[in-house]
């Protein structure tokens, strides 16, 4: 899945636009966790604890976001953006949205063409050429036992 944030894709053509997806994530602290950050806030830095937590969220919204695209029908994202939010004093929101779409790569002297989509739509073209091997034979069926 292609990812952006930027409303287009630069050698590609938005082909169909399938409308806004995100993913959405409410997490709570552990109590230890958020004792142990304010200790080390304390002196100043980061707070690793937090860090790997919010990098979690993300990660997890990025992934609901992208099922959702897939089962619309997309192969790309444009647009995405992350939201994050506090929900109380130990609840963080994290959201990630953008346009579900389907892009077509541009070929060789298309206008808007680059290196990338030029490659792309040549490599598609070779693997559709090349015959496709036979399916093995399906293994033998078990014996019947009464």
């Amino acid at each position: 899945m292609l990812i952006v944030t930027s409303n287009e894709i630069p050698g590609h053509r938005i082909d169909a636009v399938f409308g806004e997806v995100m993913g959405l994530t409410v997490r709570s602290r552990d109590i230890g966790s958020q004792m142990l950050a304010g200790f080390r806030s304390l002196g100043g830095g980061e707070l690793p604890e937090m860090t790997k937590a919010l990098y979690e969220s993300r990660q997890e919204v990025m992934a609901r976001m992208v099922n959702e695209a897939q089962q619309r029908g997309a192969n790309a994202i444009v647009a995405m953006r992350f939201d994050t939010s506090e929900m109380g004093t130990n609840w963080t929101e994290v959201c990630a949205y953008g346009t579900a779409v389907y892009v077509l790569p541009l070929g060789e002297g298309e206008p808007g063409a680059t290196g990338q989509s030029v490659y792309l739509t040549k490599t598609a073209a070779q693997q559709s050429a090349q015959p496709t091997p036979p399916a093995p034979p399906a293994p033998p069926a078990p014996p019947h036992q009464f």
